[in-house]
């Protein structure tokens, strides 16, 4: 399946009902199954990765494909490493590909057993749920932080506790930070003092909970409003005092005439003035998934970039770093990697790409459809390949870009 995605529109105005926050909705599931919790999570998202998570949560098989969801798998290894019995995780040939041993191997020293069934160190997994007896563990700080929140949400529950020494830069903070503060929410104490994270053997709380909607979801709405000349667009649900970390991004996009207001019923973005940067330096460290976004933003605004704190895109649901190299050349933007963990551009263009619609590759990546598609109001009109990979995390997101006279032509193949 093929869409055909432009638009003649330059105002935008218009009321939106985001996703849930699939990153609070996943940890809050796993939290739930760890305390028995028999109250209701409200506004849980209905995106792919949590409805493949809900759905091993409360399967009564040891056995679980889930696809593409590294979120999911990250997170089950460590749950079931601590409930007894024998399971088995797998996933797609891309989840094949993504790394899983160095939760595995912090695991089995807690005295999980897991084997690997394919490749050592990859998915699919065999794990021998038993239980676990805590330590203090040391982990490089760059890695995934979904190994150290699986870890950590697993940490009051086992023997003695668990401690966590992050050696080196940590790389997406804002989502270990996330991770403790909803524990925190279900009554759990821990210590954080500069890289060490202590967390006690103790007891979740049980408790009703209503997760916010997502501010990565958020982002294309942002990166929407900054490509239009003008417009107001409300953001239900929205908060800008979050617990997600990619919050930041509201006043990153202030450089490109984008202002954020708090309102009762959501975040109310107001586009007024035509403005950008001459350049646009920034680090992803703690919000890598925002990269695509704006390397997108700034092509279409013809804004010069230099992007670091992204060594992480290279092991999400894509290699993006590649992805977005190949993809951005089809507007004729030649994007640079300077050294591992950055992206650039200088701004200019080949011109032998003009005139084209370009077919845009998803790569099973939903937040490829999702950057790529806004750049229809900066005049580009495109194909996306796989347009429905947006479910993994924005079921809706189609049809909210019809709501804003977009126009979406599917051309099934």
């Amino acid at each position: 399946m093929k869409y055909i995605v432009s638009t003649q529109n330059k105002t935008v105005n218009g009321n939106i009902d985001l996703p849930a926050s699939k990153s609070i909705s996943n940890r809050v599931l796993i939290i739930n199954a760890l305390c028995y919790n028999p109250y209701p999570v409200h506004n849980l998202s209905d995106s792919d990765d949590t409805c493949v998570l809900k759905k091993a949560l409360f399967s009564n098989q040891n056995k679980f494909d889930i696809g593409h969801a590294g979120t999911a798998m990250r997170f089950l290894t460590a749950f079931l490493s601590k409930i007894v019995g024998e399971w088995e995780v797998t996933g797609s040939q891309r989840m094949k590909q993504r790394p899983i041993g160095i939760l595995a191997n912090a695991l089995t020293q807690l005295g999980a057993k897991i084997e690997y069934l394919e490749k050592e160190g990859f998915p699919p997994i065999k794990i021998y749920g038993s239980h676990l007896k805590g330590k203090t563990l040391e982990l490089d700080g760059s890695i995934s932080s979904q190994y150290i929140s699986a870890l950590l949400m697993i940490a009051p529950t086992i023997e003695n506790g668990l401690t966590l020494k992050l050696k080196g830069e940590v790389t997406s903070q804002s989502y270990i930070d996330l991770t403790l503060k909803l524990m925190a929410r279900f009554g759990i104490q821990y210590n954080w003092n500069k890289n060490i994270i202590h967390v006690p053997e103790q007891n979740y709380l049980p408790g009703e909970f209503t997760v916010e909607a997502d501010w990565s979801g958020a982002s294309y709405w942002y990166q929407i409003a900054a490509l239009a000349e003008k417009g107001e667009v409300l953001l239900k649900n929205l908060q800008l005092d979050s617990l997600q970390g990619d919050v930041t991004i509201a006043g990153w996009f202030e450089q490109f005439g984008v202002k954020s207001e708090q309102k009762k019923d959501g975040v109310l973005l107001i586009k007024t003035e035509n403005i950008k940067p001459e350049k646009l330096t920034l680090d992803f460290l703690e919000n890598p998934d925002m990269a695509q976004t704006f390397a997108c933003l700034c092509v279409a605004q013809k804004v010069p970039f230099h992007f670091s704190g992204l060594k992480t895109l290279k092991i999400k649901e894509t290699d993006r770093i590649f992805a977005l190299q190949n993809e951005l050349a089809k507007f004729g933007a030649a994007l640079t990697e300077p050294s591992d963990g950055e992206l650039a551009w200088d701004g200019n263009f080949d011109s032998a790409a003009e005139g084209k619609i370009p077919l845009i590759k998803t790569y099973h990546d939903h937040r490829m459809a999702l950057a790529f598609a806004p750049l229809a109001l900066a005049g580009f009109k495109m194909e996306i390949d796989d347009p429905m990979v947006v479910t993994k995390s924005y079921p809706s997101f189609w049809e909210d870009l019809k709501k804003i006279d977009f126009q979406i032509e599917n051309m099934t193949s």
